[in-house]
């Protein structure tokens, strides 16, 4: 039995939970990012947990209880889901739908973090109650075996020393490595987030990465665009009711962000239900301009106190906005190559405008100062957007043609139709930032202005031509746009009508579904995850992995 003495009894300090008691024994980065840096995540293995325990419990009904406790001397709590009394005896159980662990003999074995958290519910319970646990038992269903786990003073000090150790596990303001065992990371929910994988080649441009970042995100992105529309929620379900329609319901689970456009409204009763479900809320102006987004942020202090740290230091900040730099130029630069490969004649201005860019992203290694770096960038804008009319096909109406980048408003449609493009894409981009748990407004190249999060303006400028321009140019290449029905023309501004918007909306979403093999990691993904796992590259800038962030240039 656990005595109650003072040693145990820390008021200041939260008590562990037994599954963070579970993690820390598997794998302590997976207990600190969940513990330290508040990230969890829920995929097919934890679902399929979840109705394992409800199959058990339909099964034998009456047999089995639950309960919740909690004890501050010993620091823990948690939930017991499988507690059995057999013969007089209180008997904790845990169900596994894996196998268990063989020794050398080939004898079953409960894996050691699946022992520690048995063993901490029988201490739990013993503390709490004041009941004697004579063993536990956990059940592996892939094998069908039942393994009883005796509980001993020995096992009792071992849970009490492992809750120490975790508890000052849980003051250090560093993240752990990689765990050396690559077999954990395969198994770990956590997988997409630690960027266990990635972690591993950025120390060894060697390493063969196995892809355990999810392959797509297959939720929808619900546009409000219609002025009037109102956004609710009915149990489970979201409500769009539109005027002179039938409302449409949605589950929330095929949702991963709202765009209400314009006027349309959003109930307080949707917003809630959304944050809860970590569902993106954005809003963009009628004119198409940015205007914010509900940050549903809970938690992850400790990982933008990183970034708050990295990104106050000048030298460490010049190397990321270098990157950035080149990562556009190059990308730019790339996409007038592309598009001379179409001329049928020789254009002497788009050569100048490809060769001198060659010679300024050659400067970007040298400079050493932010000023002198956003000179270089001011000078490929100016050559790119110099020669961008001269890969817009002949046949395309004067009145969608390029002549020089302007905006707020934009004074032509080729115009309106990039900056709806970079709105949207600022949408995305702050959207990763802040499911990864960044802060959008701390950015390192980018100065704070207006509504535009300076992380979000830098990050926008690895996925500018990729999942902008090149939409543009290629549609109105294609001749897809009605300059007439497309477009609003109000005096000297254009702007995107609601059918042209829609039209913008579908060339976007579907360019997002497209996938890039990333030069790094050797993978491919759709560009909406890789708005997400770029992000989270540059967080590993920061946390000692660094080497993966800032490749993604148009080949």
């Amino acid at each position: 039995m656990f005595a109650t003495d003072l040693s145990y009894h820390q008021e200041t300090e939260a008590t562990l939970r037994v599954s963070a008691l579970h993690a820390f024994a598997y794998c302590p980065r997976l207990f600190y990012l969940e513990e330290v840096e508040e990230l969890y995540t829920q995929d097919a293995s934890v679902f399929a947990g979840r109705r394992l325990h409800e199959e058990l419990e339909e099964k034998e009904e009456g047999e089995w209880q639950d309960l919740y406790l909690e004890d501050e001397y010993l620091g823990l709590r948690g939930r017991v889901d499988a507690l059995k009394t057999i013969h007089g005896d209180i008997i904790p159980y845990e169900h596994k739908r894996g196998k268990c662990y063989r020794d050398e003999k080939k004898q079953p074995q409960p894996w050691e973090s699946d022992r520690l958290q048995i063993l901490a519910y029988c201490c739990l319970i013993e503390a709490s109650q004041g009941i004697k646990i004579k063993e536990g038992r956990i059940r592996y269903h892939a094998d069908h075996v039942l393994i009883h786990i005796p509980v001993d003073d020995e096992a009792r000090k071992w849970v009490k020393d492992t809750i120490q150790q975790a508890r000052e596990f849980r003051k250090s303001v560093y993240r752990p490595p990689v765990t050396n065992n690559e077999h954990l990371c395969s198994r770990c929910s956590l997988a997409p987030v630690c960027l266990p994988e990635e972690a591993r080649l950025a120390h060894n441009q060697e390493w063969q990465p196995v892809r355990l970042f999810p392959q797509d995100d297959d939720r929808d992105v619900i546009h409000v665009l219609e002025a009037g529309t109102r956004v609710g929620r009915t149990g489970e379900q979201l409500k769009i009711s539109r005027r002179n329609e039938p409302d449409e319901k949605l589950s929330v689970q095929q949702v991963g962000q709202v765009v209400l456009h314009s006027f349309s409204q959003i109930s307080t009763q949707a917003l809630h239900f959304l944050s809860d479900k970590e569902v993106g809320v954005h809003f963009i102006s009628g004119g198409g301009r940015y205007i914010g987004s509900v940050d549903t942020r809970n938690g992850s202090i400790q990982r933008r106190i990183n970034q708050y740290q990295a990104l106050t230091k000048p030298e460490f900040c010049l190397g990321l906005a270098k990157k950035l730099v080149n990562c556009r130029g190059e990308g730019q630069r790339k996409l007038l190559m592309r598009g001379k490969r179409n001329l049928v004649s020789k254009c002497e201005e788009l050569d100048y405008a490809i060769e001198q860019m060659k010679k300024v992203l050659r400067q970007v290694a040298k400079v050493d100062s932010l000023s002198s770096l956003l000179g270089i960038e001011g000078n490929l804008a100016s050559l790119y957007f110099g020669a961008l009319s001269e890969i817009i096909s002949k046949n395309v109406p004067s009145e969608l043609h390029f002549a020089t980048r302007n905006r707020r408003p934009p004074k032509d449609r080729f115009n309106a139709l990039l900056s709806f493009g970079y709105s949207l894409l600022i949408k995305d981009v702050v959207n990763s930032i802040l499911t990864i748990g960044l802060e959008p407004s701390f950015g390192f190249y980018h100065q704070p202005r207006t509504q535009a999060p300076p992380l979000a303006l830098d990050l926008m400028e690895i996925f500018r031509v990729p999942l902008v321009d090149m939409i543009v140019l290629a549609s109105v290449n294609r001749l897809q746009w009605d300059i007439k029905e497309d477009f609003d023309i109000r005096g000297k501004q254009v702007w995107l009508s609601d059918v042209g918007r829609k039209k913008f909306i579908a060339l976007y979403e579907k360019r997002k579904t497209e996938t890039w093999k990333h030069p790094v990691t050797g993978y491919s993904l759709t560009y909406r995850r890789l708005l997400e796992l770029e992000v989270r590259l540059l967080e590993k800038e920061w946390c000692g992995e660094s080497g993966l962030f800032g490749h993604l240039v148009l080949r």
